[in-house]
């Protein structure tokens, strides 16, 4: 299996100013060197607290941050799932003009004059558990779970290879979460995505991942297959996520 992102010694550092004359006194190393593959068909899950730097990785790979050092090499089209559906979608925007405007953005199908066919929009929507009917409502009339899922088919509208979830279920209720992810999990095996899954919660991302890497102050402190690094973690960090968090399934004591 061949890898379809390899990053090497990747590093994001910024300056903290001071004074009048705004001098650099030092650095916030949201990424610190890290190095890994991703393979074609995998799902690798980055987990770590707020601040250990995996939603910056994330940005370095989709374009949205430039990195200090390092590189990346990515074989493949990339699209991303965000945190917040409300707040990556236009509320002024039906879902039909955000899978246009996907479409524009990716250079492909559509062109600014056109709008997106009924059968190819409905397709996408079949593809995330939606019909036709949401075609032309706007983000406030869906339910969170709904507007997820539309996120989501503005991203496989791309066609992407690789699909960048960041946090993409953390603002979801429990029950609708775990239908967001066995929704992910069918459109890997559908589509043949690799997915790079981003989550603070080890309960969540047992669930998904075949691999997984525990990120804490900008550095992988741990990494390996999701059962073994679940089933017997190395490192005390490792530890205290598992027993931070809830997890899906399991009786909340």
């Amino acid at each position: 299996m061949d890898n379809i992102l390899e990053v090497r010694d990747l590093k994001v550092w910024f300056p903290v100013r001071k004074g009048v004359f705004a001098r650099t006194v030092g650095y916030v190393k949201a990424v610190d060197g890290m190095s890994f593959d991703l393979k074609r068909g995998e799902t690798l899950g980055l987990v770590g607290e707020s601040g250990s730097g995996k939603s910056t990785v994330a940005r370095v790979i989709t374009g949205l941050q430039q990195p200090t050092s390092g590189s990346f090499e990515l074989r493949g089209r990339v699209a991303m799932v965000f945190q917040d559906p409300l707040g990556s979608l236009n509320p002024r925007m039906t879902v039909r003009a955000v899978l246009e405007e996907a479409l524009r953005f990716g250079g492909l199908e559509v062109s600014s004059e056109t709008k997106l066919p009924n059968f190819q929009a409905s397709k996408l929507l079949n593809l995330v558990g939606l019909d036709a009917s949401a075609l032309d409502k706007y983000p406030h009339e869906f339910s969170g779970g709904q507007r997820q899922r539309v996120c989501i088919a503005r991203a496989i509208a791309l066609k992407p290879d690789l699909l960048v979830c960041d946090e993409a279920v953390s603002a979801l209720d429990l029950s609708i979460r775990a239908q967001v992810l066995d929704l992910l999990a069918d459109l890997k095996g559908k589509l043949g995505l690799s997915i790079l899954f981003i989550t603070h919660d080890l309960g969540v991302v047992q669930h998904v991942a075949d691999r997984l890497i525990v990120m804490n102050r900008g550095k992988a402190i741990e990494e390996g297959p999701v059962e073994h690094v679940l089933g017997t973690p190395r490192e005390e960090y490792t530890r205290y996520l598992l027993s931070s968090v809830p997890k899906i399934g399991k009786p909340l004591t």
